[in-house]
C-alpha cells in the first residue's frame, strides 16, 4: 500500500499509522521543522514511528500524540524526573523512560562547583531533556536555551500523579485545555506538566489540591464541554 503524502500539516489532529509519510520536506523549504515523539526522518519525508494523531505546534514542531503510560525521550520535552541516585558529576534522574537520565551537576543557572544542589533520594526535578537518542541516556538541564532557570528546577511540597503522555500533551495544549481553564477560574493553584506523563499540583489547602488532581485525571475521556462540566461538579462538592 502507497504511503500517503500529504502537503505541509495536511494531516494534523488526523490519526497516523507508523510508515505514514506526514510531512514532504520537499514542498518546505526554507523552514526549521523540530520533530517529537513518534517521528522520524526518511531522506526528505517525515514519516511516523508509531500509532497516535499528529499533533502541531507552533511555529513548526511536530510529534505524535498517543495515550500510552511508556514514555520516549525528546529533545526539548519538558519533564518531572525523581532523583534516584546521586554521583560526583551527575544526578540520575527516573523520567519513566526506558533507561535513567542524567542531569550534570552544573546544568543550573549560574551553576558553578561551589555551588551545587544538593538533592537526597526522591528530590523531584522540573527539567528540560537537551540530549536524547536510542543508545545513551537521555541527558537533563533545569535551565531554559537561554540558561536561565525560568520555570525548572526542584519542586517542593505539592503533589505529583502519574497520567498517559497524551495527557499531559493536552494539558500543555494553546488555547488552555478546557479543565485548566475551568479551575483556573475558581481555584489558586500551581502546576508543572511532563511529556513523560506526569503531573505536580500544589495550592494553598490539601482540598484544593485534590480537586485539581481529580478533574485532571477525569479529564482525559471528556469533550471541552464535558471537562468544564465536570470541574462545576467537583467545585459544587467543594462549596
Amino acid at each position: 500500500m502507497d504511503s500517503r503524502k500529504p502537503p505541509p500539516s495536511a494531516l494534523v489532529d488526523n490519526h497516523v499509522v507508523p510508515g505514514d509519510v506526514v510531512l514532504d520536506l520537499a514542498e518546505m523549504t526554507n523552514q526549521t521543522i523540530k520533530l517529537g515523539a513518534g517521528l522520524r526522518q526518511d531522506c526528505d519525508t517525515i514519516q511516523a514511528t508509531s500509532a497516535g494523531r499528529l499533533r502541531l505546534s507552533k511555529p513548526n514542531k511536530y510529534w505524535v500524540e498517543s495515550s500510552q503510560k511508556r514514555y520516549v525521550p525528546s529533545v526539548e520535552d519538558a519533564v518531572l524526573g525523581v532523583v534516584v541516585d546521586t554521583k560526583p558529576d551527575n544526578f540520575l534522574v527516573d523520567i519513566k523512560g526506558p533507561s535513567l537520565a542524567f542531569l550534570p551537576v552544573l546544568a543550573f543557572e549560574g551553576g558553578t562547583r561551589r555551588n551545587i544542589p544538593k538533592f537526597e533520594i526522591g528530590t523531584l526535578i522540573y527539567a528540560r531533556v537537551v540530549k536524547a537518542n536510542s543508545i545513551m541516556n537521555p541527558e537533563l538541564s533545569c535551565m531554559d536555551a537561554t540558561g536561565k532557570a525560568a520555570e525548572f528546577g526542584q519542586l517542593k511540597d505539592g503533589y505529583m500523579f502519574d497520567t498517559s503522555t497524551g495527557l499531559s500533551r493536552m494539558l500543555l495544549s494553546s488555547p488552555t485545555c478546557p479543565v485548566l481553564e475551568a479551575l483556573g477560574k475558581k481555584l489558586s493553584f500551581e502546576i508543572a506538566v511532563g511529556l513523560n506523563g506526569r503531573v505536580w499540583v500544589n495550592a494553598p489547602s490539601p482540598s484544593n489540591v485534590i480537586v485539581v488532581s481529580n478533574a485532571i485525571i477525569k479529564s482525559e475521556s471528556l469533550s471541552g464541554i464535558g471537562q468544564r462540566s465536570m470541574v462545576e461538579s467537583l467545585l459544587e462538592r467543594l462549596s
